[in-house]
């Protein structure tokens, strides 16, 4: 039966169509705007990033023109031109150099030294206490024309930038010249103003130059630097100026950077992409908030339908479903206050009868199962009584008045046992006093037959139906001991853990192969039929009836080569029942 939509189904439909050109619509511009927007934060984060770069060359800049201004100098040029001279007053006029090289370093907004160097005399005159007034110079040194990036000992592991300039200007090393200019600023001062552009902004610069060189602000994470700086490394001919995007630990970043003009590294800014995007983020997310309040909203308009239609059909549709599915003890609980209340208590009353006719015929079956179990008990083959009754006969006629006597005792006790059916639960200890007697029977008519039985105490209260062993016995005589010439001897074993209950059958006959085994197992499953007897079969499903899955018999190879019966069942000993003292071992 194809399924059709109830009301309260087709109107929220109706009204989720209603919505859906909305939420498709709003998808759309959202989606042109947020790279329209995207494209504007990224372009807007290059310049005001290219702005910085430019402050940044500008300063380095201003310092560049320092060696000039000193070479400009009539004081300067005045000391080197006439400081061999003998009426020359050197250090007066080195102090005013020295005054003079540190008023024009403090001038500058950024710390710096400047430091002049005349190699024929060994003189190094500088703005820096530390290295003014020495003769140590790396005086065989190639002169830095350009900006050099380098770490001093003394600086502590902070790099710094240095350019020089000689005179004369073809000078390649600096005992060539006759006097060198140096400028020296320390990175120091472009990691103040990264971290003051880091301040107006949700970003981190940084400077890199190729693999090697890396400039971090105060607070930068050096792991992502040091990844962007690796893939930036890796691109050949990187622009002047650009953007890329990079996933970093599963994260995408978007990565600025502008190269400087006058130092030749990349000044880098990093910012996660969801930053970026987190405004229209929240704005989208304000408009599907506001369309899920207004799906609600709708709901709630049909929710007096759905509480007065809809409950209660589904209601009866449940119980209906149930009562399909074999429970008939399904009941409508729920009071609709309306017509529908009408229908509910009719449903309840079928039902009601239902269950009770159900039950009835249920009960029958009970009964009638009871009645096959005993109508099974009583199919146990009595073939050995006529064997017995002529071995008795025999007995008479050859004046063997014990074996008459043994034999009739024992058949007395076996079948003042065996014909008490209105009992059908018994104790362990009674069904192994039967098999004695049986056995004892056997024993009487195969007089090589030998038996064992080995039973634990605690296993002897154990209730198990009536005649579930002797059976059992007769099949391990009549198909093991009577078929083999070398057979003679049956043990019946009892073994006992937490759940289970075990009562193992075993003879040293014939046997069967791995074939025959299976065959019997899959006999046992099957109907009761001429093939595996009515006593076996009947042992099994009795089993199985009373102690449920896992319990009934099984078949395996015997110890001696003979066949093993196991009797396996559940576990539940009646402590009403007296116990004796000891265990059986027979």
């Amino acid at each position: 039966m194809p399924y059709k939509l109830n009301i309260f189904s087709k109107i929220l439909i109706l009204l989720v169509l209603l919505l859906i050109p909305i939420v498709l619509l709003y998808s759309y511009t959202n989606r042109i705007t947020n790279h329209v927007v995207q494209d504007q934060i990224q372009s807007s984060n290059l310049n005001q990033l290219s702005f910085f770069m430019h402050q940044l060359d500008a300063d380095v800049e201003r310092l560049s023109m320092s060696p000039v201004i000193l070479g400009s100098d009539p004081y300067m040029r005045e000391y080197i031109n006439l400081s061999d001279s003998p009426d020359y007053d050197v250090l007066k006029e080195q102090s005013r150099l020295i005054q003079k090289l540190s008023l024009q370093s403090v001038s500058s907004g950024w710390v710096n030294e400047l430091t002049v160097a005349i190699p024929k005399g060994k003189q190094v005159l500088s703005s820096s206490i530390f290295v003014n007034g020495t003769d140590v110079w790396p005086w065989q040194q190639e002169i830095r024309r350009t900006w050099t990036y380098e770490v001093r000992e003394s600086d502590k592991g902070v790099g710094s930038f240095i350019r020089e300039i000689s005179e004369p200007i073809r000078a390649q090393t600096v005992d060539q010249a006759n006097v060198l200019y140096q400028v020296r600023f320390s990175v120091q001062n472009m990691m103040h103003l990264m971290d003051v552009y880091k301040q107006d902004k949700r970003s981190d610069p940084f400077l890199v130059n190729g693999r090697t060189g890396l400039i971090l602000n105060s607070s930068s994470n050096r792991e992502i630097a040091g990844e962007i700086q690796a893939q930036l490394a890796a691109k050949a001919d990187l622009p002047a100026s650009g953007q890329v995007q990079f996933e970093i630990d599963r994260q995408q970043y978007l990565i600025s950077y502008v190269k400087s003009a006058q130092l030749g590294w990349y000044l880098v800014d990093y910012v996660p992409v969801e930053k970026i995007l987190s405004p229209i983020t929240m704005t989208r997310n304000l408009f599907y908030i506001t369309i899920g309040l207004l799906l609600i909203m709708s709901v709630l308009a049909s929710f007096l339908l759905y509480r007065n239609v809809q409950i209660p059909l589904g209601k009866m549709i449940q119980s209906v479903q149930k009562v399909k599915r074999g429970d008939l003890s399904a009941r409508i609980e729920y009071t609709a206050k309306n017509e529908f209340d009408f229908l509910i208590q009719r449903f309840n009353e079928m039902a009601e009868r239902i269950q009770v006719l159900v039950e009835d015929v249920f009960a029958e079956k009970i009964r009638s199962r009871e009645a096959t179990l005993k109508q099974l008990q009583s199919q146990i083959h009595p073939h050995f009584l006529y064997n017995s009754l002529f071995f008795i006969i025999n007995s008479a006629e050859m004046e063997d008045k014990e074996s008459v006597v043994a034999m009739a005792q024992n058949l007395a006790e076996f079948y003042r046992y065996t014909t008490r059916v209105e009992k059908q639960a018994v104790r362990l200890r009674d069904e192994l006093d039967l098999v004695g007697h049986y056995l004892n029977i056997q024993h009487l008519r195969i007089h090589r037959l030998k038996y064992d039985i080995t039973v634990p105490e605690a296993m002897l209260d154990e209730p198990v139906p009536r005649l579930i062993l002797q059976p059992l016995v007769e099949n391990a005589i009549l198909h093991g001991i009577e078929r083999s010439v070398e057979g003679d001897r049956i043990a019946i074993t009892g073994e006992q853990d937490e759940n289970w209950n075990r009562i193992i059958v075993e003879d040293n006959g014939t046997g069967l192969d791995e074939a025959g085994l299976a065959a019997l197992h899959a006999q046992l499953q099957s109907p009761m039929s001429d093939d595996i007897g009515c006593g076996t079969w009947n042992v099994h499903h009795r089993l199985f009836y009373q102690f449920g899955e896992g319990s009934g018999l099984t078949f395996q190879p015997g110890n001696q080569g003979g066949l093993k019966a196991v009797l396996t069942w559940k576990r539940e000993a009646h402590k009403s029942l007296p116990a004796a003292d000891g265990g059986i071992r027979l």
